[in-house]
C-alpha cells in the first residue's frame, strides 16, 4: 500500500478552484482543515488535464538546490529537485541534518501553495545521490562502496543496506535516490569503477536487484514504496562502464547486441523489481550520446525491455547532445528523456521548452507522456493520496534513526564481509596479546576510508573526522580489538624506527576521488608511502600486514612482495572496525574478488583469468594454504615513463627538471634566492612536499622536457594572496589569484594547467606573486591525457 505521507493535496487543489483571484502567494491551508475536496479526482490523468503548459514543463525540469529557492519553486512549481554532490541546504555542504529537513519542508510548502483557476498544486519531490548510504548528510551511516559490496556478494546484506539507507533518507525528508549504480565496469582505469559491483554482469544484476528491493520494498507486498522506502534509480543506462580506455562520459564502441549483453544486462531484473526510475548515461554508444538516443531510450528501454517508469537525465547530460545547450534541447525529450537534470540553467530550459511546445517542435502528446510518468511515480510514493510536510511524516526528524547503532552494525558487517585476503604467510589472524604498531597516513583517516561521494562530491580534501560524527577509523577499530584480545596497539603514522612491535599494520591507498577526476591512464599505484613503510619494517625483521584502500584493483606487486599479509579493504566507509574484525579473526575472511586483479601495470581491460594475478572469485581464508608466493615482477613501464612525466614527487625533482628563482638554483626545489624560500614539509612522509614562500615580486621557474602535456599540481593554500598571483608557460600568463583564494583553508587540492588557459605548455612553468604569498606543493606531473581539458583549481 502506498504511504499516506502528505495530508493536503486534494484540499489545496479544491481551494484553488473555489477561491477566485487567489494569487500564487496565498497561504497554505493547514493539514487539520476539513477535507472539503474529497470528491476531487487526483489521479495523474485528472491532474494533467487541469495543468497549464508552463506547469507541465516545470514537472520535467530538475534544478539543483544550490541554484533555486523556495520562492522559485513556488513560482515555477518544479516537479522534482536534486542536490548535487557539493550542494547542501542553504549553501552549506556540511549542513546539519536538521537543515536538510527544514529545506524539504520549505520546498513542500512552496510547491503545495494554492494556485488560481483550479490548477492543481502538486508537491515536488527531492532526489539525492545516496550511493553508499545517505552519505551527503553529516552523521549518516556510510556503507562500503559498491566494489566492496561486490566482494561480499551477499544479496540479503544488500537488501538490509538498502532498507537502512532508505530510512535515513526519509528521516531528512527526501523521497528519491539516484542509486543503485548497475554499471558493469570493464576498464578499471575508469574513475567510477568503485561504483560498480563487478566486471561480471550476472553479479551486478543480482546485487543491483537486491539493492532496489531494499530501497523500495518488494513489488506486490504491503510495504512496497511505503513508509521507510524511497524511489530508486537504476543507472546509468547504458554502457557507462564500457567506455574506450575507461574515459568517463566517453564513447562505447562495438556490436550493439554484444554491448547490451554486458552493459544492459542488469536492467531487466531492475525493471522486474519495478524500479521507479532509470538514469540516462553520459556516454555515447557508437558515437550517439545516450541522452539523445531514440533507438535505445525509446526503442530498447521502453519497447523491448518494457520500462514504464521515469527516465531521468544526468547532470546537464542533455547539453552534450549535438546541437543542444544546457538551456535548449528538445532532442532529449523527443528521444525519450522524461526529466531534465539541469542544475543551473533551469530558467532558460523552461522558457525554451514552453516555446518549443507552442511551436510544435515538441508535440504536446510527448510532453504529456513525460509529465504523466512523473505524476505516476509520485502516485506510487503516495504523494497524490493526501499529504503532510516531510517533517510530519512517520520518519521525518527521527534523528535516532540517522547513523543508528543498528545501521552502523549492518555497515560493519558489510566491511568485514568485503575484506579480500590476497596474501597470508601465516600472520593472520593476529594472535591474542600481540603488541601492534599501526602506520600509514590512512590508518586514522575516516575521510580517506570513506572515499568519494562522502559528505562532498570528491570526498577527502578539507574533510576531517569531525565531519563524520559516530564513525570509526581503521586505527580505532584495531586499537579496540587489540585491547579486547589482551594486547596493545600504538599509532605511528610514519613508523617508529626505534620500536619493536610483534607486528606492524600498514594502512595506505588511493586518495578520494569521484567520476572523471578518478580516471587514470594505467593501473600503477604510484604513492610509495606504504611501500617505504613495509620495506622499513621488513628490514628490521618485523612482520607486516598491508591494508590497502582503493576504489579499484591496482598494480601493487612491490607492496605484495614486501608484506607478509595483504588485505584489499576497498573503501569501507564509516565503520572501520569491520577491518579489525577480520584481522583479529573475529570474522572469518569470506570476501572474494569481483574484479580481476592485474599482474602488470599498463591498465588494458582485464576481464578474465588470462593475464590476471588474481582472478574473479579469488580470496583466501585463514584455513587456506599459507604459502609465500614466488616474488612478483616489480617492473612497470608506466613507472619508467614517469621519469619524464614526474617533475616533482616524494620530495625530489625529476631527473631532467630544474627549479630556479631568477638565476638562483634550487636543488630538489629547496633553498633560498631572489625572494623565494623553499623548505621541506611533511604531507605523507618526511619532507615529501615543499612550502614556497614568495616575497613581493618574486617568481620561481621550473624547466624540464618539452611537452604539450598538461600539468597536474597537488597544492595547498593556507592563506589567500593579497596581490595578484600568476602562472606562465609558453609565453602566456594566466592570473590564478581567484583560484588560490578559493583554495584557502581547503586542504590539499589539485590544479590542472592546460593549453586552454596557457596557450601552450612547453618546457617551462613560472609562478609569480606581486605580494607576499605562500604556496605548498607535494607533486607536479605532466599528463598527456588531460591536455585537452579545461584549466581547473
Amino acid at each position: 500500500m502506498a504511504r499516506n505521507r502528505l495530508a493536503q493535496l486534494a484540499l489545496t487543489a479544491a481551494l484553488g478552484a473555489l477561491v477566485t483571484g487567489c494569487a500564487a502567494t496565498g497561504d497554505v491551508q493547514s493539514a487539520s482543515a476539513p477535507m472539503a475536496a474529497a470528491a476531487v479526482d487526483n489521479s495523474p490523468e485528472a491532474l494533467l488535464a487541469r495543468m497549464s503548459l508552463e506547469r507541465k514543463v516545470a514537472q520535467i525540469i530538475q534544478p539543483d538546490i544550490g541554484s533555486i529557492t523556495p520562492a522559485d519553486v513556488r513560482k515555477y512549481r518544479f516537479g522534482t529537485i536534486l542536490n548535487g554532490g557539493n550542494s547542501g541546504p542553504f549553501g552549506d555542504d556540511k549542513a546539519p541534518a536538521a537543515d536538510w529537513l527544514k529545506l524539504a519542508d520549505a520546498f513542500w510548502e512552496a510547491s503545495t501553495a494554492p494556485l488560481p483557476k483550479g490548477e492543481p498544486a502538486i508537491p515536488a519531490i527531492w532526489a539525492t545521490d545516496a550511493v553508499h548510504g545517505h552519505a551527503n548528510v553529516v552523521g549518516a551511516t556510510i556503507f562500503p562502496h559498491n566494489i566492496a559490496l561486490g566482494a561480499a556478494g551477499d544479496e540479503d546484506l544488500m537488501r538490509r543496506i538498502g532498507a537502512a539507507t532508505a530510512v535515513e533518507i526519509e528521516v531528512t525528508g527526501i523521497d528519491w535516490t539516484f542509486a543503485p549504480t548497475v554499471a558493469v565496469a570493464r576498464d578499471d582505469r575508469w574513475g567510477r569503477t568503485y561504483e560498480s559491483y563487478s566486471e561480471d554482469p550476472a553479479l551486478v544484476t543480482r546485487l543491483g536487484a537486491a539493492m532496489i528491493e531494499g530501497l523500495q520494498g518488494i513489488p506486490g507486498t504491503p510495504g512496497f514504496l511505503g513508509p521507510g522506502k524511497v524511489a530508486a534509480t537504476a543507472k546509468h543506462y547504458f554502457g557507462d562502464g564500457g567506455t574506450a580506455q575507461g574515459v568517463d562520459q566517453g564513447d562505447v564502441n562495438g556490436d550493439l547486441a554484444a554491448l547490451m549483453a554486458i552493459h544492459a544486462a542488469p536492467y531487466p531484473a531492475a525493471i522486474e523489481r519495478r524500479v521507479a526510475s532509470v538514469m540516462a548515461s553520459f556516454n555515447s554508444i557508437n558515437g550517439t550520446k545516450m541522452h539523445g538516443n531514440t533507438a535505445l531510450l525509446t526503442g530498447e528501454l521502453r519497447g523491448r525491455l518494457g520500462f514504464e517508469g521515469v527516465v531521468v537525465g544526468d547532470w546537464n547530460g542533455h547539453g552534450q547532445i549535438k546541437g543542444c545547450t544546457n538551456g535548449n534541447c528538445p532532442q532529449a525529450l523527443l528521444a525519450g528523456l522524461d526529466v531534465y537534470m539541469v542544475p543551473e540553467d533551469w530558467k532558460a530550459l523552461h522558457a525554451s521548452l514552453v516555446k518549443q511546445v507552442k511551436k510544435g517542435t515538441i508535440p504536446m502528446a510527448r510532453l504529456d507522456e513525460a509529465v504523466l510518468r512523473v505524476l505516476r511515480m509520485k502516485q506510487a510514493l503516495g504523494i497524490l493520496d493526501g499529504e503532510v510536510k516531510p517533517s510530519a511524516r512517520m520518519l521525518g526528524g527521527k534523528w535516532d534513526k540517522l547513523g543508528s547503532p543498528e545501521h552502523r552494525a549492518i555497515a560493519r558487517e558489510a566491511v568485514a564481509k568485503s575484506q579480500v585476503l590476497l596474501k597470508n604467510a601465516g600472520i593472520l589472524p593476529l594472535r591474542p596479546g600481540a603488541r601492534i604498531e599501526v602506520a600509514g597516513s590512512a590508518a586514522d583517516n575516516v575521510p580517506q576510508q570513506a572515499g568519494g561521494w562522502s559528505v562532498t562530491w570528491q570526498g577527502g580534501g578539507d574533510l576531517t573526522a569531525a565531519d563524520f560524527p559516530g564513525a570509526t577509523s581503521i586505527w580505532a577499530g584495531i586499537a579496540e580489538a587489540a585491547r579486547a584480545s589482551g594486547g596493545e596497539a600504538r599509532l605511528a603514522p610514519k613508523g617508529d624506527p626505534a620500536s619493536k612491535p610483534d607486528v606492524a599494520i600498514v594502512v595506505f591507498g588511493e586518495e578520494p576521488y569521484a567520476e572523471f577526476v578518478g580516471d587514470r591512464k594505467d593501473l600503477a599505484f604510484r604513492d610509495e608511502e606504504g611501500l617505504a613503510l613495509l620495506k622499513a619494517y621488513k628490514a628490521r625483521g618485523i612482520p607486516t600486514v598491508a591494508v590497502f584502500l582503493s576504489g579499484r584493483p591496482l598494480w601493487v606487486n612491490r607492496e605484495l612482495n614486501s608484506a607478509d599479509a595483504f588485505v584489499a579493504a576497498w573503501l569501507p566507509g564509516s565503520e572501520g572496525a569491520g577491518v579489525a574484525d577480520v584481522l583479529f579473526g573475529k570474522v572469518q575472511p569470506t570476501g572474494k574478488l569481483s574484479f580481476s586483479w592485474p599482474r602488470t601495470c599498463e591498465g588494458a581491460p582485464l576481464n578474465s583469468p588470462e593475464g590476471a594475478l588474481f582472478p574473479v572469485g579469488y580470496g583466501l581464508g585463514f584455513a587456506a594454504p599459507r604459502m609465500v608466493p614466488v616474488p612478483l615482477d616489480e617492473s612497470c613501464a608506466a613507472l619508467a615513463a614517469d621519469a619524464g612525466a614526474s617533475w616533482f614527487a616524494n620530495g625530489k625533482l625529476g631527473a631532467q627538471v630544474q627549479a630556479v628563482a631568477d638565476n638562483a638554483l634550487l636543488p630538489d626545489l629547496r633553498g633560498t634566492g631572489n625572494g623565494i624560500t623553499a623548505t621541506g614539509i611533511d604531507r605523507r612522509a618526511q619532507e615529501d612536499a615543499r612550502k614556497i614562500v614568495f616575497a613581493p615580486g618574486a617568481k620561481i621557474t621550473l624547466t624540464g622536457p618539452e611537452s604539450g602535456a598538461a600539468w597536474r599540481i597537488a597544492y595547498q593554500v593556507t592563506a589567500r594572496p593579497g596581490a595578484p598571483v600568476t602562472v606562465t608557460a609558453g609565453g602566456k600568463t594566466h592570473d590564478i589569484t581567484q583560484g588560490m583564494s578559493v583554495a584557502e583553508g581547503k586542504g590539499w587540492r589539485e590544479m590542472v594547467l592546460t593549453p586552454a588557459c596557457l596557450g601552450t605548455t612547453g618546457s617551462k612553468l613560472t609562478f609569480a606573486s606581486k605580494g607576499a604569498f605562500t604556496l605548498q606543493i607535494s607533486a607536479i606531473t605532466r599528463d598527456e591525457a588531460a591536455a585537452s581539458a579545461e584549466c581547473s583549481f
